[in-house]
């Protein structure tokens, strides 16, 4: 658990510096308006301080220690504590305001995963959701994450929620931030696509040091985070800055054929479209942002990066359905089997019951149920 004894004591009110400037005059029989005299302040002024609606300022605080004879920093640390201890009980108010925010966050799942952790009381928990957010209150969530920039993949089987969706966008981002890269270079990255698609038949461990390395070379990172409940995202595509974009796939499915389009599909968004053009602006399926035209040039972009188009027009003209032609097709245009069942199950060329075996289903750690 996240909390910890704090026998530090915290007071639930704030000691008024003006009240305290108050009960000094009163024991020194001295009147507002003498105040004002000898330190060269307007009466007015002086009501303000006592009411609390003007701080004392240090240029008050000096003028007060000769008049009175009080020190400096007795006025300073009056006032110090008394905005600190305000501040602290306003923000006590908002927190609590706040808190029916928090049902929509995926708390658990995220402390599973230990993107977070976990506390027995509710504002501690919104304050460790806060911070791993970045952002001071649920008002600057409103502004950051409805309104970020990104193209993503959405399954619309399952209901969404903006707070999930925007959670696993910002572990991305996290992750994301500690991967150096080289600077965005368009023709590297196109090179470096050549080379991650040889990669399909491996096991994870092996092509994932792999395509990591090949795009950071060239200015893309790519980062794996596991699915939450309620994103139904399989993968997203944006920019933290002008020279470093963002891959991020969610683990949603198991299959080679699903991830690889997934990969490539995103690798579109980078080579085709604007560094600002693709946001999110909701999970619904009505409604989500999305471009239908850059959505389906990715999709173009990676069926045809995948398998090229004529190579597959000639294999499905052939009517060769059997595993060992699949293979065989496979092998001769350097593809997993699994990603040539996939196209052909997409296309209506094959019953999704069928050859499936052909398939690889990754076992991915710490992965959640959708």
């Amino acid at each position: 658990m996240g909390d910890s004894v704090n026998n530090q004591y915290e007071p639930n009110y704030a000691i008024l510096p003006g009240e305290v400037l108050s009960d000094e005059l009163e024991m020194r029989n001295m009147s507002q308006q003498e105040l004002s005299k000898r330190i060269g302040l307007s009466a007015k002024h002086i009501v303000s301080i006592i009411k609390g609606k003007s701080p004392i300022t240090p240029e008050t605080a000096i003028k007060l220690e000769r008049a009175i004879g009080m020190p400096v920093n007795y006025w300073l640390n009056l006032e110090s504590n008394y905005q600190e201890i305000k501040a602290r009980l306003a923000e006590e108010e908002k927190l609590e305001t706040d808190l029916s925010w928090l049902k929509s966050v995926p708390v658990n799942e995220m402390a599973k995963l230990e993107w977070i952790e976990r506390h027995r009381d509710k504002k501690d928990q919104l304050r460790e959701v806060l911070r791993f957010f970045g952002i001071a209150s649920v008002d600057q969530w409103g502004e950051m994450w409805p309104r970020l920039s990104v193209a993503y993949r959405q399954s619309n089987q399952h209901e969404t929620f903006p707070e999930a969706v925007s959670a696993w966008l910002r572990k991305g981002e996290c992750d994301a931030a500690s991967i150096d890269c080289a600077p965005y270079n368009k023709q590297k990255f196109r090179r470096a696509l050549d080379e991650i698609r040889s990669l399909t038949d491996m096991t994870p461990n092996e092509f994932i040091p792999k395509m990591q390395a090949l795009c950071a070379e060239a200015g893309v990172a790519i980062v794996f985070v596991p699915s939450l409940p309620k994103t139904g995202v399989s993968g997203a595509t944006r920019w933290l800055h002008s020279n470093k974009a963002v891959i991020q796939l969610s683990l949603r499915y198991r299959s080679n054929d699903h991830l690889w389009f997934t990969f490539f599909h995103e690798a579109g968004h980078i080579l085709l479209h604007g560094k600002k053009d693709l946001f999110l602006e909701s999970t619904n399926k009505s409604s989500n942002g999305l471009d239908e035209q850059k959505e389906l040039e990715a999709n173009h972009f990676a069926q045809s990066e995948l398998i090229p188009a004529k190579e597959l027009d000639k294999f499905i003209q052939s009517g060769a359905r059997t595993k060992a032609a699949i293979c065989e097709f496979a092998e001769q245009v350097g593809i997993a089997p699994g990603i040539v069942v996939g196209q052909l199950q997409h296309r209506g060329m094959l019953d999704y019951k069928f050859c499936n075996d052909l398939k690889k289903f990754y076992q991915w750690e710490h992965e959640t149920n959708p």
